[in-house]
């Protein structure tokens, strides 16, 4: 039997990671061109699939597209609603060679679109078209990387089911490379002075977040995390199960390595624990009306 949750540490697949964060990006940012604006961004994110990540429905003009990342087959599909199919191989490849085939298919599809060639939210960032840097496709790391996915997606929705008020869907956001989901108080946040639109729209409202990713360049390790914003006073000094989790002062979030998730007794229970008690220590702490909030 496959292992549910396989290891896998940043420092094996560095290169492989950076090479499909950049992918993500230039698919999630054709939906984002073309998808009308959803609240805080609903529009622009992928979603877990037994085989992989997609955009799902994209519409543009009179016709609809999907895009899917398929990590069985190594391959992007392409496929629109009046029967036309592509598919783009996924193998070691630079990103400028991925974006100018994953054009050019698109255009055979009817579909003309133009995006944001800087990537998002990545250091030291190389336009897309130009990004012969990053190049690597480690097939068992991107399987592994979506067995974590589909585990994660899964314990979410469980978690996600217990709130009856506002609540983001579970996606997989291309900028940030992480899989997340997010509970509303229902109440707007003060204006943050200084932010761009993203941030802006982005938290619009007050929010209590938990999500997984693979790890970056602040914390290279692959960890769950939770937060809220605005962040109340003393969230760092409240206490959060399971005993593994822990408030990391330079991220601003708790933490929950995923090594310890892995080799828990229950990694599913150790996950629910996490999001469950680091959102009661927060909505306590920021006064939410939990009654009315949460599934009795």
């Amino acid at each position: 039997m496959t292992d549910p949750w396989p290891p896998l540490p940043l420092s094996e697949w560095q290169g492989t990671c950076d090479t499909l964060h950049m992918w993500t990006q230039v698919v999630g940012k054709t939906r984002m061109a073309l998808a009308p604006l959803v609240n805080h961004w609903w529009n622009v994110p992928l979603y877990v699939t037994p085989r992989g990540l997609t955009t799902s429905q994209v519409p543009y003009g009179n016709i609809t597209f999907e895009a899917e990342f398929d990590f069985s087959g190594h391959r992007l599909r392409l496929c629109n609603c009046d029967g036309g199919e592509h598919d783009i191989a996924l193998y070691p490849r630079s990103v400028a060679d991925f974006y100018a085939e994953y054009m050019s298919r698109l255009r055979s599809l009817g579909i003309e679109v133009k995006i944001n060639m800087l990537p998002s939210e990545f250091p030291d960032p190389i336009r897309f078209d130009e990004d012969h840097k990053h190049a690597s496709y480690d097939k068992d790391s991107v399987q592994r990387f979506h067995r974590i996915l589909i585990g994660s997606d899964r314990v979410f929705q469980q978690f996600r089911s217990r709130f009856i008020g506002k609540s983001s869907p579970v996606h997989f956001f291309w900028g940030s490379f992480d899989l997340a989901v997010t509970r509303f108080s229902g109440k707007p946040s003060p204006q943050r002075p200084g932010v761009d639109s993203i941030t802006r729209e982005a938290y619009s409202h007050e929010v209590i977040s938990c999500g997984f990713w693979p790890g970056d360049a602040r914390f290279p390790q692959p960890a769950f995390y939770a937060y809220a914003a605005p962040s109340p006073a003393v969230l760092d000094k409240t206490p959060v199960r399971p005993g593994a989790a822990y408030w990391n002062t330079a991220l601003g979030e708790f933490l929950l390595k995923y090594d310890d998730v892995r080799t828990a007794t229950s990694p599913d229970d150790a996950i629910l624990e996490f999001c469950q008690s680091t959102y009661e220590s927060a909505a306590n702490l920021a006064g939410w009306d939990r009654t009315s909030l949460e599934r009795a």
